[in-house]
């Protein structure tokens, strides 16, 4: 076999890991659950935490799979986030949400950055209305350096934003050209340096490897320019192609398998190189995407909802986990706002979890944090992780991609690398060489 046809080609498809089980399950039948699910009172134990989808963006990049909008005006702006009041109100009497205060929100898209200053304060407020905001530990939200001001950074402050991820990607302007991002290399410079005189401290900067037109100058210079920033947070993400995006389409206009970007080789080896970096600058690897350092720099939204916590998902398209029921939200733009303005609840699709798939569901999200307690599934769910899934166990071991103890499962270095690869081996013989989403 030649080398060039050992290479792992990046192929279209999702790779990225976020949930179980595989969306491909959820159905329209199942959407009756979610009303049954919500009739309930919550648990004293489970803590709440908040999503809201901001789907408006300046141009979409050629490797979004998100569901965003870059034609919509301020009219159609204000419609939208009067459709998100308006469906933080339906959910807040519910007997699932009555009286709980939320411990996370986050803001994500989509540019949540792209409303102004006065438009972010309305949807603040939205929230706030909604959902007690006094026992919140966490609010982060997602920025696209090009559309921050310093008066609007100054809002977001004052508002309580705590996290500002900066969605960098790449510090190269031809680079972010080709790949069609929004923003150029001096405004992230600006942004930086906005956002530390209005008072954050909490900034997290995300990078991709593998990015149409990367090479190992630039990959390097970006991480040698991140920590010079010397962000609290650094997330890096391997360049996947789903689908629904436009490369993905330039691909089948050119008949090509592969992508014009890095193969996986490359990405892991990159991100090897990165979080190796990163460790001797005085970060710490805290999952297969993060670094982080300074005490006090966490990932409540993460580990909380790793960790079975109702995640109330707001705006089009947005993603739920409830009270152990998966549902979305309508995914056009039209259909969810006629929905919440006729004072329905815009659910889409749903699946009710039994009880081994919720175990699953946090057994595989907590072991990319790369370390998995088992005394934390025995006492939650009574299940022997290690006789449970004792054949991957022992077989991803064997291929040098985790170690296990009574007491910890811990992914190597290597299978941190390349953990999304490794999680469909612990799902239900029903879920597996299934379509992902």
């Amino acid at each position: 076999m030649s080398p060039e046809t050992r290479v792992e080609a990046t192929k279209a498809g999702n790779y990225f890991v976020s949930n179980y089980p595989p969306y491909s399950f959820w159905r329209p039948e199942h959407v009756p659950a979610v009303a049954r699910m919500l009739a309930e009172p919550a648990p004293a134990h489970v803590s709440l935490g908040i999503y809201v989808h901001i789907p408006f963006c300046r141009q979409r990049c050629d490797f979004c799979y998100f569901k965003v909008y870059t034609d919509k005006n301020s009219k159609e702006i204000r419609r939208y986030l009067e459709g998100v009041r308006r469906e933080l109100a339906l959910y807040a009497p519910a007997p699932r949400f009555r009286g709980r205060k939320a411990r996370f929100v986050y803001f994500g898209g989509g540019t949540p950055s792209y409303l102004s200053a006065e438009q972010l304060t309305e949807l603040f407020e939205s929230v706030r209305a909604a959902f007690a905001w006094d026992a919140v530990e966490e609010v982060a939200f997602e920025c696209e350096p090009g559309t921050l001001s310093e008066a609007k950074l100054a809002e977001l402050k004052r508002l309580g934003v705590t996290r500002l991820s900066l969605g960098v990607e790449n510090f190269d302007a031809h680079i972010l050209e080709i790949n069609n991002r929004a923003h150029r290399a001096a405004e992230i410079h600006r942004t930086w340096q906005f956002a530390r005189a209005v008072g954050f401290d909490q900034i997290n900067i995300d990078l991709i490897a593998g990015m149409v037109g990367e090479n190992e100058a630039n990959w390097k210079d970006c991480i040698e320019q991140t920590i010079a920033l010397a962000p609290e947070s650094v997330t890096l993400y391997q360049m996947e192609v789903p689908y629904n995006t436009t490369l993905f389409q330039r691909m089948q206009d050119a008949h090509s398998e592969a992508a014009p970007v890095a193969d996986w080789e490359t990405k892991r080896r990159w991100t090897a190189e990165a979080f190796a970096r990163l460790e001797e600058a005085g970060y710490r690897i805290g999952s297969a995407y993060t670094a982080a350092r300074g005490e006090r720099t966490r990932f409540v939204y993460r580990d909380e909802l790793w960790r079975g916590a109702d995640l109330l998902g707001i705006g089009v398209s947005s993603f739920s986990h409830v009270g152990g029921v998966h549902f979305q939200n309508e995914h056009e733009f039209e259909r969810y706002l006629e929905r919440v303005e006729a004072g329905e609840l815009p659910v889409a699709r749903a699946l009710e979890l039994g009880a081994e798939e919720r175990m699953i569901r946090e057994f595989i999200l907590q072991l990319k944090l790369g370390r998995v307690e088992t005394a934390y599934f025995t006492k939650k769910f009574g299940v022997d992780l290690l006789r449970r899934f004792r054949a991957p166990l022992e077989a991803q071991r064997a291929a040098g991609w985790l170690t296990f103890t009574p007491e910890l499962i811990s992914t190597t270095r290597a299978g941190l690398l390349r953990v999304d690869t490794l999680l469909s081996d612990y799902f239900l013989a029903a879920h597996q060489n299934a379509r992902y989403a």
